[in-house]
């Protein structure tokens, strides 16, 4: 085999790498933090509020928000999403009532859905209307008997680097960074406990539709019905 000589990566690029690394971790640090306060908080619901909406999605009682990151079964921190900015959880698929106006167009299956709307009925999408699109999501809504029905609840703050952009990607796995989201279909199992993973939605389909800004204000409703503000103008509150 002829030598070749090493090939080192110059100084000033590895500093740079060590310093995104370190800010990636410190932003999940962050998302982990603000999720852990999220899940102590036990909320039985959150509620969306700005133009176009006023939703309310109901929680499981075993509901664990996650986020920043997650650790292997041989403890070795990763992210297996970057940008990664939300914060998610599987919510009650039975329990979504109230009208949701997405702030950002979204792709299905090449069809550009614009200014979508949504009405909820009993966890159930009733309703779907929007300028441009909405055949191809009632399409997709129609299935499965999970499909109509909430699978995901995410909330992103405003200083996530894909929301400063400004741009639609149409791509979920950046998208879905850009704003407070939720999904219609598949619920993710590892945010509920183990004794209620029966009870998540089930569905051949995922599809994260943006409903988040500096306008919609979220709401974290207790079992006893006190109101806890969650983003105020797209902060934190908790």
């Amino acid at each position: 085999m002829k030598w070749q000589p090493a090939r080192w990566t110059p100084i000033s690029t590895r500093s740079a790498i060590a310093a995104t690394a370190a800010a990636w971790r410190e932003r999940g640090s962050q998302l982990q933090e603000v999720a852990r306060t999220l899940t102590d908080l036990a909320f039985d619901a959150i509620r969306f509020q700005g133009p176009g909406t006023d939703l309310t999605v109901g929680l499981l009682p075993t509901s664990r928000f996650k986020g920043g990151g997650s650790t292997t079964v041989d403890g070795i921190a990763h992210m297996s999403n970057l940008p990664t900015e939300e914060i998610f959880t599987s919510p009650d698929p039975e329990r979504a009532d109230g009208v949701v106006a997405a702030t950002k167009p979204l792709d299905v299956g090449g069809t550009v859905v614009e200014e979508l709307r949504i009405r909820f009925a009993g966890g159930r999408a009733v309703e779907i209307d929007a300028a441009s699109g909405a055949d191809a999501l009632r399409a997709r809504c129609a299935k499965d008997d999970g499909a109509s029905r909430l699978g995901e609840l995410a909330l992103v703050d405003r200083e996530g680097r894909i929301g400063k952009t400004g741009t639609v990607f149409f791509n979920t796995l950046l998208d879905e960074n850009a704003a407070s989201h939720l999904a219609l279909g598949n619920a993710y199992a590892t945010a509920v406990g183990e004794q209620e993973r029966a009870r998540i939605n089930s569905s051949a389909i995922h599809i994260d539709f943006m409903i988040g800004s500096d306008d919609v204000a979220v709401t974290g409703i207790t079992r006893h019905g006190a109101e806890v503000p969650v983003l105020r103008g797209g902060s934190w509150q908790v």
